[in-house]
């Protein structure tokens, strides 16, 4: 019987592929500025933002492991929105994470004084505020899925699910911020 040793050539990094403003999807390459790019570079943003979220609120072991969750649904929405009308149903991004934080986003609300103003985005802490900014962009992020459903097929279930979140993370920073209790709210 033979093992194969794994290789231990590093990844590359640097490819040069990308230098000239295109870059490869599952069906051939195309502008880096292309609606399906736009699409899920910018949810690959709000995954770092979220991940940024994560470090201000270490503290908060549930918090963090619903993040970390959320920061792996991201992922795969990004992996969803790379397969350009691929028909792989395996891959593509399901209902189960949407229910997911539909069921936190109730249960996090009950805990939560009714809002009789809007809300400025802010926090009592680092985190308040990093939860209202990684809400800002997946709301981009959602912009930028239904811009790009208008020219291209996209899953529904994506758009649905970063909808869920951006409302998600609003009721997040209300909690980080002595659920709601602290908002800071807007007076005109």
């Amino acid at each position: 019987m033979t093992t194969e040793t794994p290789s231990t050539a590093p990844t590359l990094v640097v490819t040069r592929t990308g230098d000239s403003g295109e870059t490869d999807i599952g069906t051939g390459r195309v502008l880096k500025s292309a609606p399906r790019i736009e699409a899920y570079g910018t949810v690959d943003e709000a995954n770092a933002v979220i991940g940024v979220l994560r470090t201000a609120a270490r503290d908060d072991s549930d918090l963090d492991g619903w993040l970390r969750e959320i920061q792996t649904d991201l992922l795969n929405i990004g992996t969803d929105l790379h397969m350009a009308g691929e028909a792989n149903d395996a891959q593509r991004f399901k209902s189960a994470p949407t229910e997911r934080i539909e069921g936190l986003l109730e249960s996090l609300n009950a805990s939560q004084p009714p809002l009789t103003s809007f809300v400025l985005p802010t926090g009592v802490n680092a985190a308040g505020a990093y939860a209202h900014l990684a809400r800002t962009v997946v709301r981009r992020a959602e912009r930028r899925v239904v811009a790009l459903s208008q020219v291209e097929a996209v899953n529904p279930e994506v758009q649905t699910y970063l909808n869920r979140l951006a409302d998600f993370l609003f009721v997040v920073s209300r909690a980080l911020n002595e659920h709601g209790t602290k908002d800071d709210v807007w007076a005109s």
